[in-house]
């Protein structure tokens, strides 16, 4: 099989998220997806059978992609605070200031609620999230640099709040604005910190 036909699934699912996180998935036809990865329609359907599998292809490819943006960030570094904190960074640009990838999560969210397929794989991909980020939280915490009584706990808590702010930001789009970053990522590790919200 030549190479580019074995990367063309990938290829594809690519193109499909660039096009979804640009006008949302109601609004993207499989020609546009074709058309964006170069190549015939036709070509398009030997890889997927429906926009269906291109949506579940393009959030494989969106958790594929945050999975290894995080693994490169965190190889090099070995301060558990500067760790937690980087991913942070990192997780309230992607899901809060890059509108893009806030558009398609967002997407993701709304769809899972009512297809079962689309809900397991976001359900997989944020609880490898969440379990990450308990240990992180836990190795701050066993370093001395952080006091999370119940990492579990506080780590949902963040989660929670960060889902929260992404939401906010599709109607007070002002939160979203790069400034806000830090502020957002301080009041997170105040999440994570907090003992009366553990208690």
């Amino acid at each position: 099989m030549p190479r580019d036909a074995s990367h063309m699934p990938l290829k594809l699912a690519e193109a499909a998220y660039e096009l979804f996180a640009e006008h949302g998935m109601n609004d993207v036809t499989l020609d546009q997806v074709a058309a964006r990865a170069g190549v015939t329609k036709g070509s398009l359907y030997c890889h997927y059978r429906s926009k269906h599998d291109l949506i579940v292809a393009a959030c494989n490819h969106y958790y594929r992609t945050y999975n290894v943006t995080v693994n490169a960030l965190l190889a090099p570094l070995t301060d558990p605070v500067e760790r937690l904190r980087r991913v942070l960074e990192l997780s309230v640009r992607n899901c809060v200031v890059d509108r893009k990838s806030r558009v398609f999560t967002t997407d993701v969210w709304a769809m899972s609620l009512q297809d079962e397929l689309i809900r397991a794989g976001w359900a997989q991909f944020y609880n490898a999230v969440r379990e990450m980020f308990i240990g992180l939280v836990t190795a701050a915490d066993a370093a001395g640099a952080l006091t999370a009584p119940d990492p579990r706990r506080a780590v949902n808590l963040m989660l929670d709040a960060l889902e929260g702010v992404k939401i906010r930001a599709s109607f007070e789009p002002a939160i979203a604005a790069p400034s806000e970053q830090e502020a957002i990522v301080n009041g997170l590790i105040g999440i994570l910190q907090s003992k009366e919200v553990l208690a």
